[in-house]
């Protein structure tokens, strides 16, 4: 042991004077009261640490991560446990194929969080496919209590493990496309009709109003809410009175312009030449329904609703088109890229049983008639028409509770983040008798990129 400083001036003291016996008594007592120095510590190699630490920061996950093992139980007193996050994909089953079996459930929220986890998957992970499902019977009844273990999600022919499933409704942001190019008998039904879309549609909900004949025109100028005072005043506002479609008759007595007075054409609808021919032909002229253009100006402004909410155009419609700007695969590939589900109503020639159908067959170098049904079998609506007295109220009653009660799946896809190639989706239900709606593909966006 090391001594102090005023013991070792003491030992220099009793050197000088050896055979003093005072010296000794204070040399001995001034080591007596003379705490002793004790050595540095020692280095200590750190402890290992404990498999179940709970805290902010988690060992090989980083911060901000919840921890799906037993310390994820321990909360404080009064606090909820926090969801569990979904495994990245590199912790997702590596088998992939038709012959992939699912062995770890998929995240499940409680009821009421699943709108809020969809959203969060969606701003932290880019290769992450939402993807709207819903389930009939033989009857056309909507099919309640599924699992995900009823279902499978394949992208390209490739089965995906499903990595996130729940039934919570979405709030709907829905784009209204109201035709105004109708006949004026069937115009008159769709007028009576617009009170009733209020009715179908909750507080949660947003809704903005277009109409086009010869171009898409905006009744609304944006979003504003279901249940909203100004919502039945938009809705006059795309009434119309219709067009009167007679027979034309382009050749005989009847044709051009019979019927003059001092040499001039007394119907000032009719002109010599040009478009309408002469005085013993005239051309009919063609019609317009640019319903091509009417659904990309209405999918434009639901493209800029926040996440977190079903993206729905709806039109109200015979399906005609011709005329339009833009094409059928331009609108399309727009819609599938930005989430975008259609449903629509038909009315008039499409909606009547059988002509309807026959109506989807396009002939070469003439009008679509009904192209309309493409869009929402491509992705993933429902369509309706009017049948009988008030049909075409109740297919907006029938419509917004198909697009509320949906199954939400989720899974990684395997392909790359973005490489601007159309992933085609297709998913099966292991059940028999049964139809599963959801829409055929989608293309990848950087939308989500944070």
């Amino acid at each position: 042991m090391k001594l102090g400083l005023s013991a070792i001036a003491l030992a220099a003291l009793l050197s000088l004077n050896p055979n003093s016996h005072l010296s000794l008594s204070l040399a001995a007592a001034a080591q007596q009261q003379q705490p002793p120095v004790p050595d540095a510590p020692t280095p200590q190699a750190p402890k290992p640490l404990a498999s179940d630490v709970n805290g902010p920061i988690t060992p090989g996950q980083g911060a901000g991560e919840s921890t799906t093992g037993p310390s994820s139980s321990s909360n404080l007193p009064g606090q909820q446990p926090a969801p569990a996050s979904p495994a990245p994909s590199s912790q997702v089953p590596t088998t992939q194929g038709k012959d992939l079996v699912q062995t770890s459930a998929p995240e499940q929220p409680a009821a009421g969080e699943g709108v809020e986890r969809a959203t969060n998957i969606i701003r932290q992970r880019v290769n992450f496919v939402e993807v709207p499902v819903t389930v009939k019977d033989s009857k056309g009844k909507l099919v309640a209590g599924l699992t995900f273990r009823d279902f499978k999600i394949f992208e390209n022919d490739t089965r995906e493990p499903i990595a996130f499933f729940t039934t919570d409704s979405f709030p709907l942001s829905i784009a209204f496309v109201i035709d105004q190019s109708l006949t004026s008998d069937v115009m008159s039904k769709v007028n009576n009709s617009l009170g009733a879309i209020q009715g179908a549609l909750t507080p949660y909900d947003e809704i903005e109003v277009f109409s086009y004949n010869n171009g898409a025109q905006n009744r609304s100028g944006g979003f504003t809410g279901a249940q909203s005072a100004r919502v039945p005043f938009v809705l006059s506002m795309a009434k119309a009175a219709g067009e009167e479609m007679l027979v034309p008759v382009n050749d005989g007595p009847m044709a051009g312009c019979n019927v003059r007075q001092n040499g001039n054409c007394v119907d000032p609808n009719l002109q010599q030449g040009r478009s309408t021919g002469g005085t013993t032909f005239m051309t009919i002229p063609k019609e317009i329904h640019t319903l091509n253009d009417a659904i990309l100006a209405a999918a434009k402004e639901l493209s800029t609703r926040p996440k977190g909410r079903r993206r729905i155009i709806y039109v109200i419609s015979d399906g005609k088109e011709y005329g339009s700007k833009a094409t059928y695969k331009e609108v399309l590939r727009y819609l599938q890229t930005n989430k975008i589900a259609v449903y629509g109503t038909l009315v008039g020639d499409s909606a009547r049983w059988g002509e309807g159908y026959m109506s989807r067959v396009h002939l070469p170098f003439s009008m679509y008639d009904n192209l309309l049904a493409k869009y929402i079998l491509a992705t993933g609506g429902e369509p309706d028409s009017e049948r009988g007295l008030d049909g075409i109220e109740k297919s907006y009653a029938r419509i917004a509770e198909e697009a509320r009660n949906q199954y939400t799946l989720g899974y990684y896809s395997h392909q790359p983040v973005i490489d601007g190639k159309f992933r085609k989706i297709e998913v099966r239900l292991e059940r028999s008798g049964m139809e599963v709606v959801a829409k055929q593909g989608y293309y990848p966006s950087a939308e989500d990129m944070h």
